[in-house]
């Protein structure tokens, strides 16, 4: 269940339709913003887990 290049182009055209060239820019930052604080959200949360093995393992 791959996208294919036919179907990226699809979307795309329709993206440019519904939101206009001057909205996809600030909707790609926005997309990007929200994805590099949800991995650094739960790059957090390993980490911190990974603490808490640390921890139980010395006890």
């Amino acid at each position: 269940m791959g996208l294919g290049a036919g179907s990226i182009v699809i979307i795309s055209i329709v993206a440019l339709i519904i939101f206009g060239p001057k909205k996809l820019p600030e909707l790609g930052k926005a997309a990007g913003n929200t994805l590099r604080e949800f991995k650094n959200a739960t790059k957090g949360l390993a980490d911190d887990e990974e603490d808490d093995d640390k921890k139980k393992d010395k006890e």
